[in-house]
């Protein structure tokens, strides 16, 4: 059971993603938050796999909130997904610089939330790959030019893991990262989690940050 925290300061739309997820067999919605600071205190007593985290609320800071979640160790297995109205919120590179998995527009098919959240909740970033290039390579270049400590974190890498770190951060997935490699999907997948672990980043959001941050791959850059 996939269990999840909703955090925003309309309640009707609390109310909505209650009824969508609790319909789901595999989901439980197991708790509520109208701003960021009952956020942090309903999310340690309830310690869920899922926060769906507003991330503009007039009752609290949606990013301070998530960064004392995901800086929490008793929460180490707690993915934060930003919920946005709109794609390029200049807040949401921010969101996933500080640890959260991904983002999700508040006006997203039911289907495509329902996708989301158990992608999140089995270790995947919610970064497709056009968003992930126009968003981060945007606001990567704004935020944080290319740091040194950052880039000198790759030295640990294989030049097989750095090959494959950078589809990560172009936002393929293990599969397409299989196929652009004529690898199978498991060593891909391999790949991925030795670099995670080499580089000791939290999940494949913060692989996506590292990627532009060291300068593995360039803000603007987009693939041939």
């Amino acid at each position: 059971m996939i269990r999840v925290v909703l955090v925003d300061d309309q309640a009707l739309l609390r109310a909505g993603l209650r009824a969508l997820l609790d319909a789901e067999d595999d989901l439980e919605v197991v708790g509520e938050a109208a701003g960021g600071a009952d956020a942090v205190r309903v999310v340690r007593a309830t310690v869920p796999d899922v926060v769906l985290m507003d991330i503009r609320m007039p009752g609290g800071d949606g990013l301070e909130a998530t960064r004392l979640i995901v800086d929490d160790p008793a929460l180490a297995a707690t993915r934060v997904v930003m919920l946005t109205t709109f794609d390029l919120d200049e807040y949401v590179f921010e969101a996933v610089r500080i640890g959260a998995s991904g983002f999700l527009v508040k006006d997203t098919e039911p289907a495509e939330l329902l996708r989301g959240v158990r992608a999140v909740a089995s270790g995947d970033a919610l970064l497709s790959p056009g968003v992930t290039r126009r968003l981060i390579g945007e606001f990567a270049s704004r935020s944080r030019p290319t740091a040194m400590p950052a880039a000198s974190r790759l030295s640990a890498l294989t030049d097989r893991e750095r090959e494959v770190v950078a589809l990560v951060g172009e936002g393929l997935n293990n599969d397409e990262i299989a196929r652009r490699l004529f690898l199978s999907p498991a060593t891909a997948k391999t790949h991925v989690s030795r670099a995670m672990v080499k580089l000791q980043v939290r999940d494949r959001a913060q692989l996506v940050v590292l990627a532009y941050e060291s300068g593995l791959v360039r803000p603007g850059w987009s693939p041939g």
